[in-house]
C-alpha cells in the first residue's frame, strides 16, 4: 500500500514537536535499543522502542497529558474526566486528571487486570467495573458522562494520536533508515500516530498492523474497507482487545498501513518469553505482539532494520509468571 494522502487531518511535524514539549515536562524521552540475542533470533537488525519505561509502564502516558492540555484550553470549565478502558488508557487519563486537579472516573470490564485497576486507583481515579468487554464499558462510560457532567476521554482522538506521534518522531530521529515497523493496533491511535510521523519526514518505512487472532476487528475491516465489528476475546493481549474499530483510524490506515498480521495468544506468549529472555524486559501481551508477528515473518526479514514497540509492560504478575512457566513446563515435556 502506498504512503497516504493528506484526506484525514494528521498532526503536521510542527504540532508533534509543540506535543513533546508538553510531554517532556512529564517524562524523559524513552530508549531504543538494539539488542544482540533478539537479533539473533530474528537474523535481522532490530530495534525495540520502550515504551514500557514511562511513568505509567505505557505509551499512553504520552496521550492523555496532550488531550487534557488542550481539552482545558477550550473547555477551562471542565470539572472531571472519564474514560473507558482494559488499562493503559485508563491510567493515562487518571494522570492527566490528578495533574490537573480534576476529578476522574474509569470504567473497565469485569475481570480486567488487577494490576491495572490497581494502578489507577493509585492515581486517585473512582474505578467502576461494568460490562464483559471494553465496548460494554465505553458505552457506560458514556452515559456516566452525561449523568455526571464529565468530559469523556475517548479511545481515539487526534490529540491522542499528536501525543503518542511524539515516541515515532525520537525513534525515527534516532535511528534513521528503518525498513519496517511492526504496531500494535488497538483502537489505532498507535499506527496513525506512525503514519503522521513518517509521511511529515518523507520515510518509506513499511508499516505493518499486528491484531490479536481473537480480536480482527481492523483485520476485517482493512480486508472489507469499512468497520467490522469482531468478537474480542484475547485473554493475553488485553490492550489489542478491541470489538469494534474507530471510522477515522481505519481510513488512516487504509492510505498507510501495508498490511496486517494476525498472531495468536500462544504466539503472543512465546514472544513474551523471548522478550524477557532477549532484553531482561517484562513486556505486556500486546507489547510483545508485534515481536510475534516479526517471527512468522523470518525469511523476509532479512538484511532488513526493523522496529517493535514495546508498547506496555503492565502485566499481572500470576499471568507473567504462567507464561514463564509455560516455557519450562514444553521443555519438561520434551
Amino acid at each position: 500500500m502506498s504512503i497516504g494522502q493528506a484526506t484525514v487531518n494528521l498532526p503536521t511535524l510542527d504540532e508533534v514537536r509543540a506535543a513533546a514539549e508538553l510531554v517532556y515536562r512529564l517524562m524523559l524521552p524513552t530508549p531504543q535499543y538494539r539488542w544482540p540475542l533478539l537479533c539473533e533470533r530474528l537474523g535481522t537488525e532490530v530495534w525495540v522502542k520502550h515504551e514500557n519505561h514511562t511513568p505509567i509502564g505505557a505509551f499512553k502516558a504520552r496521550t492523555a497529558i496532550v488531550y487534557a492540555e488542550e481539552l482545558l484550553k477550550r473547555e477551562p470549565g471542565t470539572r472531571g474526566l472519564i474514560a473507558a478502558t482494559r488499562g493503559n488508557h485508563g491510567q493515562s487519563v487518571a494522570l492527566a486528571a490528578q495533574r490537573k486537579n480534576l476529578e476522574c472516573v474509569i470504567v473497565v470490564p469485569h475481570g480486567n487486570s488487577m494490576a491495572k485497576n490497581a494502578a489507577m486507583r493509585a492515581q486517585g481515579a473512582k474505578l467502576i467495573e461494568h460490562g464483559e468487554d471494553f465496548q460494554a464499558s465505553l458505552e457506560h462510560a458514556k452515559e456516566l458522562a452525561a449523568e455526571l457532567g464529565y468530559h469523556l476521554v475517548p479511545p481515539y482522538h487526534r490529540n491522542i494520536v499528536l501525543g503518542i506521534a511524539t515516541y515515532w518522531l525520537e525513534l525515527f530521529n534516532s535511528v534513521p533508515g528503518i525498513d519496517v515497523a511492526y504496531v500494535p493496533i488497538g483502537m489505532g491511535s498507535g499506527i496513525c500516530s506512525a503514519a503522521a510521523v513518517r509521511n511529515a519526514l518523507g520515510l518509506k518505512t513499511k508499516l505493518v498492523g499486528v491484531v490479536s487472532d481473537q480480536a480482527p476487528t481492523y483485520a476485517l475491516s482493512l480486508q472489507q474497507r469499512k468497520i467490522v465489528e469482531a468478537p474480542a476475546r484475547t485473554k493475553l493481549a488485553d490492550g489489542l482487545a478491541c470489538r469494534r474499530g474507530d471510522e477515522t483510524a481505519l481510513e488512516v490506515m487504509l492510505e498507510n498501513v501495508d498490511y496486517i498480521v494476525r498472531v495468536s495468544d500462544a504466539e503472543v506468549a512465546a514472544a513474551m518469553r523471548a522478550m524477557f529472555t532477549d532484553t531482561h524486559n517484562v513486556v505486556e501481551g500486546a507489547g510483545a505482539a508485534g515481536l510475534a508477528a516479526a517471527t512468522k515473518e523470518l525469511p523476509a526479514l532479512k538484511g532488513k532494520r526493523i522496529a517493535l514497540i514495546a508498547t506496555g509492560g503492565n502485566v499481572d504478575q500470576n499471568v507473567f509468571a504462567q507464561v514463564l512457566n509455560e516455557s519450562s513446563t514444553a521443555a519438561q515435556a520434551g
